[in-house]
């Protein structure tokens, strides 16, 4: 298994590399254009530019090797199948590449196969690495990688670095998407800071928002709105929620990873959903 210093240290290396090879290829057509090249010879010139031309086709098709490699990816880590994710990522790392975007693509796969495996640390120390660098047409990568940090470094522990990156993703135009997985590491932040109020604020609209994530996501979100509920002493709404997060996870397993969701369910009992929320559908 790659470790997240290896990967760090292999990309910056190649980044380096790559810049310099791509510089000593640009000075070589220019000296040859533009200068009149390196000999009396024109033939001599014409083979330089050849010479020039192989090595960039060379390392160009092996730099597409490994852009191939780092998109195929994404779907295995979605899948499940970890192992060959895990190889596929290895191998695009190296793999040497002329193109700067294969090396951050493959640093970001890497960051969120490391997040679907639970490592934190690793996780937190590959998105802090892709941050610092220039993603130019790849800017959409820095929401992805914000994202994989905030809710990495919250189950580190790291509230203070957590709340940066989620401050950092106000100001970006986020996708639905993106807008639903920031809701769950924003509620999961604000619960631990014990700011209930400002968990409910626009409740209507963070519930709707839940129900449009995955199964345990909206089931934790939903519970700790329902547990915010029941600190502001919001009676129907906690049963409503609660109600929502027994039907997507076991409340035993909820409370599991989540030990302040214990409050909840101190006891079995039977929910109803409130009578007016403002017009959200109680239909199941």
């Amino acid at each position: 298994m790659i470790s997240s210093q290896f990967a760090i240290a292999r990309f910056r290396r190649d980044m380096t590399l790559g810049t310099l090879l791509n510089a000593m290829l640009l000075a070589g057509v220019f000296i040859s254009f533009v200068l009149g090249g390196v000999s009396n010879s024109r033939f001599g010139d014409v083979l330089l530019l050849l010479g020039l031309g192989a090595v960039w086709v060379t390392l160009g098709y092996q730099s597409m090797k490994g852009s191939r490699l780092a998109a195929g990816s994404p779907q295995l880590i979605a899948a499940g199948q970890f192992d060959q994710a895990e190889h596929q990522i290895e191998q695009a790392l190296k793999t040497f590449s002329l193109f700067r975007s294969s090396k951050l693509l493959s640093l970001h796969h890497l960051a969120v196969l490391r997040h679907a495996q639970k490592r934190w640390t690793d996780a937190a120390q590959l998105c802090s690495a892709l941050l610092r660098q220039r993603l130019g047409a790849l800017k959409g990568l820095s929401r992805q990688s914000r994202l994989i940090l905030a809710e990495s470094l919250l189950e580190l522990g790291d509230l203070r670095g957590a709340h940066a990156a989620i401050l950092a993703l106000y100001s970006e135009r986020l996708s639905l998407a993106e807008a639903t997985k920031l809701l769950a590491v924003q509620l999961d932040y604000l619960a631990r800071v014990n700011a209930w109020e400002a968990m409910l604020a626009g409740l209507e609209s963070k519930v709707e928002l839940s129900e449009l994530m995955n199964a345990s996501s909206s089931a934790r979100s939903q519970a700790l709105l329902a547990l915010a509920a029941k600190k502001a002493g919001k009676g129907d709404w906690v049963d409503y929620l609660r109600r929502r997060a027994e039907l997507l996870a076991d409340a035993s397993e909820l409370a599991s990873a989540r030990p302040m969701l214990a409050e909840l369910w101190p006891a079995s009992s039977s929910v109803q959903p409130p009578a007016n929320l403002g017009g959200i559908s109680h239909s199941e």
